[in-house]
């Protein structure tokens, strides 16, 4: 994409009678995303682990785009915490009949170690497990949507990263930013190999990969470990992008008609560090075969989730 043709929110097509559910939609980049698809007509559920702080941000987005708020709901959702995942998910098979777009965008970065509610480790469980179940969970409402999407959002440091099958919940060596790369390359991982068994089933799904590049939001000083937090969230942030620039990856794989499945989005700047979005590589570990199917298999185990890839019907 050249300069000329530089890909900004105003792009966005038409978002009336669309349904979205973004996770972490109470700031930083979900707060963007959300805020980009409810100006554009979008009706998005704010899933969001602190409620109070979801209502707050429908006020900020109603505050620059007076009358979206009647176009938004606050949904709690701990991702980190299965049991919340499902029944989330149980309350949107009550309440909708399909969804167009989920956003999976939260997470956590970088904290000391801790394990979820049902024993993981939390970066682990947060930004994949929760994610994958989510999606699994949903998937029959996104099948009957309206060009339905799953974007997963994954980072840069994805191509660093190594999944640690012998020891995923970090008790014999954890790192703070060894384990946030293994859950993002897990994210790419899963979002690509979810396209695979979209793509074999005949599904309608689309599942597209965003990264943000480097974005100053919250995820880099709420929960990381003090060296964490001073080097992301002080001494690099100059060099960061507001998360009004950082989302427009995940909004172009979420929106953009061109985008397809199965690819990455991300900056087109210098280290896709910021810019506008387009196409890039995943990196090699996310396109191993033998990782995704194990990942997979890891991933079904410590959720109790199973995919339902049915193809659509003739009518």
């Amino acid at each position: 994409m050249t300069q000329k043709q530089r890909w900004t929110a105003e792009h966005i097509p038409d978002q009336t009678g669309r349904l979205s559910v973004v996770t972490g939609a109470n700031s930083g980049l979900g707060l963007a995303t959300a805020r980009a698809l409810a100006a554009r007509g979008g009706q998005v559920i704010l899933a969001v682990r602190d409620e109070d702080k979801g209502r707050r941000a429908v006020g900020d987005i109603a505050a620059a785009h007076p009358g979206a708020e009647f176009r938004l709901e606050v949904r709690g959702l701990d991702l980190a915490d299965l049991d919340s995942v499902r029944a989330f998910a149980d309350r949107l098979h009550a309440e909708c009949g399909s969804i167009d777009v989920l956003i999976n965008n939260a997470g956590v970065m970088a904290p000391p170690r801790a394990l979820s509610p049902q024993g993981h480790e939390l970066q682990f469980a947060g930004n994949h497990l929760g994610h994958f179940a989510l999606t699994g969970l949903l998937l029959d409402l996104l099948a009957t949507g309206r060009d339905p999407r799953v974007v997963t959002v994954t980072s840069v440091n994805h191509r660093k990263a190594t999944i640690h099958f012998d020891d995923l919940t970090g008790e014999r060596r954890y790192s703070p930013m060894g384990y946030y790369d293994q859950s993002k390359l897990a994210n790419a991982v899963f979002g690509r190999e979810l396209h695979r068994r979209l793509t074999e089933a005949g599904s309608p799904v689309r599942s597209v990969l965003a990264h943000p590049g480097y974005t100053a939001t919250n995820l880099q000083t709420d929960g990381p470990t003090k060296l964490v937090s001073l080097l992301f969230g002080r001494i690099l942030k100059p060099l960061a992008q507001s998360p009004a620039e950082g989302a427009l990856p995940l909004l172009y794989a979420a929106a953009a008609p061109e985008a397809e499945g199965g690819h990455l989005i991300g900056p087109d700047g210098k280290g896709e560090l910021r810019g506008s979005p387009t196409r890039v590589e995943l990196g090699a570990p996310a396109k191993d075969p033998a990782t995704a199917r194990r990942l997979w298999e890891v991933s079904e185990r410590a959720t109790d989730v199973r995919f339902a890839f049915e193809a659509p019907k003739i009518k």
